[in-house]
């Protein structure tokens, strides 16, 4: 279940700020033709921060539409408070997702036993897999090994999402929970390393600029050649760090515009479009790669 690359997608939007659904369908066909092994719909990436509820449930419809069951679609749910949480999960139960992508509380720094709750009540207000993000550099408050080796304990909570980029926090985990409960990287700079650890996956916002390159990284390391998964991560290292020079997604947004994958860049505030000096470098990380002739 949720292996693989899954492509934490961008919501790509007119110079309105509208939802522009030609093109997310546009981008869900490229994903699919490029073998990504799943999507996940208005994560951070999406831009969850400046959806309005009904937006938000609106675009993992349309997502879930234009997968067509031809790859699976697990949509953001989280939110700083329980209730909207499960407001959200509730609302989205019945659009066709395969499963939640639940994040720590943000801003609220809850305790470790606040967070063992908060995730409890999400899980048990839902018949869909949960998976848990962790990722402190947005969050602040950081879930640890114990706490997830609790929560692992749920049945409707089968994996994590650890966008720490500490390998050594992997290792400490895996020993806490059955080996069937999912391990996905959130970091790309060290999301090769994380799978020859035993990671399951990644969920990678540079995915969405090379698809079949991230998902051939993580088949070969499936298949046990790490030498083939290393050389691909290495043709690809420039953009894992390039495409955060700026706040994610400003940077992945202008680079599959460049693509012509979206007919604009346009960000909500109080994201704003990328620096140009930001634009040609990476345009010029996007020649190196091979991306952009």
């Amino acid at each position: 279940m949720f292996t693989g690359s899954y492509v934490a997608l961008i919501t790509p939007m007119n110079q309105s700020g509208e939802i522009d659904y030609p093109s997310l369908k546009k981008l869900v066909e490229f994903h699919i033709a490029n073998g990504s092994h799943g999507l996940i719909a208005v994560g951070t990436t999406g831009e969850s921060a400046t959806l309005p509820f009904d937006e938000h449930i609106e675009v993992v419809k349309r997502m879930v539409e234009f997968a067509d069951k031809k790859i699976p679609v697990i949509a953001g749910s989280g939110a700083n408070s329980t209730a909207e949480a499960i407001f959200l999960s509730e609302q989205m139960a019945d659009t066709g997702i395969d499963g939640f992508l639940s994040v720590v509380p943000y801003y609220n720094k809850p305790q470790q036993k606040g967070m063992v709750a908060h995730f409890k009540a999400v899980a048990d207000a839902t018949d869909l897999p949960v998976l848990l993000y962790n990722v402190p550099g947005r969050t602040v408050a950081d879930m640890l090994p114990e706490t997830v080796a609790e929560l692992a304990t749920h049945p409707k909570i089968v994996g994590l999402k650890d966008a720490t980029g500490d390998i050594a926090r992997l290792k400490q985990t895996q020993p806490l929970v059955d080996k069937d409960f999912v391990f996905l990287s959130g970091d790309d700079g060290t999301g090769c390393e994380f799978l020859t650890a035993g990671g399951h996956g990644v969920i990678s916002v540079t995915a969405n600029v090379v698809p079949k390159q991230m998902a051939q990284m993580c088949e070969a390391a499936f298949a046990g050649d790490f030498a083939t998964a290393k050389d691909i991560d290495r043709q690809i290292a420039e953009l894992h760090s390039a495409l955060f020079i700026e706040p994610n997604p400003v940077l992945p947004k202008w680079a599959l515009y460049k693509m012509g994958l979206i007919q604009s860049a346009f960000l909500r505030l109080p994201l704003i479009e990328s620096e140009l000096d930001s634009q040609n470098h990476i345009e010029q990380v996007m020649r190196n790669s091979g991306v952009l002739s």
